[in-house]
């Protein structure tokens, strides 16, 4: 099947901006952990990449279904308008780990977890060379710089921004920052000031509906004296608990605390996504 292009200007989005999209190539991969690898991206399509001053930078990737011929350069807003919705390319939501714009290079990092889903199977295949289509970016945390501390935690969805929110933190912070993972296999380097201590737990083969273990390294953690700011992202039902442990137990204001969740066991992204409308989906 083949599409048409269009010149007419792109729909706008929410806030009515334009979608900005970019059209980049792979240029390599690397492999973080068993269960994540960074796909490092760039090229021309960079040029009009406006960054968000945000850590959690994110994007809209665009994955094209397979078997379709689509026409190049692919405009993604224009097959939205020329064709049947199930030939729509679908979209998935990623963390930008970093950006350099003189270097023309974007990096995103994957979690795998085998044959499953749509993103981790792509970026496990994908080789120098293909496409990767995105809009954005989006994004509005960066760590508050009048907080006397920090709080991070999170699963590997949110590794890559809790990651970049460290590494962006003055050399004299402090805080504490809780990771979860499998096992040990996949821990990978953060650059951290001295002051903010990195805790990562395992979930050992347990599902998040079976694991407690962020939830009771958070709760059973220190609690220094001072203002925290706290970036706690995730699996769903992860985040509920800790939310509960943040606002009832600990007091915090709504105003020192950044809460999402970025995924839901057991859901598809579709599903999830249509939940957020529905009280299971609700955070806050």
């Amino acid at each position: 099947m083949t599409t048409t292009n269009s010149a007419a200007p792109r729909p706008a989005g929410r806030g009515g901006k334009p979608r900005v999209q970019h059209t980049l190539q792979v240029l390599r991969k690397e492999t973080l952990s068993p269960h994540m690898v960074r796909i490092v991206a760039g090229g021309p399509g960079l040029a009009n990449f406006a960054p968000k001053d945000a850590t959690d930078m994110y994007v809209k990737i665009q994955f094209l279904h397979p078997g379709i011929e689509y026409t190049e350069p692919v405009d993604v807003e224009a097959l939205r308008e020329t064709l049947p919705r199930e030939f729509w390319p679908v979209t998935r939501t990623y963390t930008v780990r970093w950006v350099d714009l003189a270097a023309q290079e974007l990096a995103i990092d994957f979690v795998l977890h085998g044959d499953s889903g749509l993103a981790g199977p792509w970026a496990a295949a994908v080789v120098p060379g293909d496409s990767i289509i995105f809009t954005g970016p989006g994004g509005a945390y960066t760590p508050n710089p009048d907080a006397d501390w920090y709080l991070f935690a999170g699963d590997e969805a949110a590794l890559p921004a809790i990651a970049a929110a460290i590494e962006s933190l003055p050399a004299t912070a402090t805080g504490h920052a809780y990771i979860e993972v499998d096992s040990a296999a996949d821990i990978q380097p953060v650059a951290k000031p001295d002051g903010v201590e990195l805790t990562w737990v395992f979930r050992e083969g347990a599902t998040p509906a079976e694991s407690t273990v962020l939830l009771d390294a958070v709760a059973n953690g220190p609690w220094p004296e001072g203002t925290v700011d706290a970036f706690v992202h995730g699996e769903r039902e992860y985040i509920k608990a800790l939310r509960d442990l943040l606002f009832k137990q600990r007091g915090l204001e709504r105003s020192q605390v950044s809460l999402s969740g970025y995924w839901a066991y057991g859901r598809t992204e579709d599903n999830f996504q249509a939940e957020k409308r529905e009280p299971i989906g609700k955070i806050l």
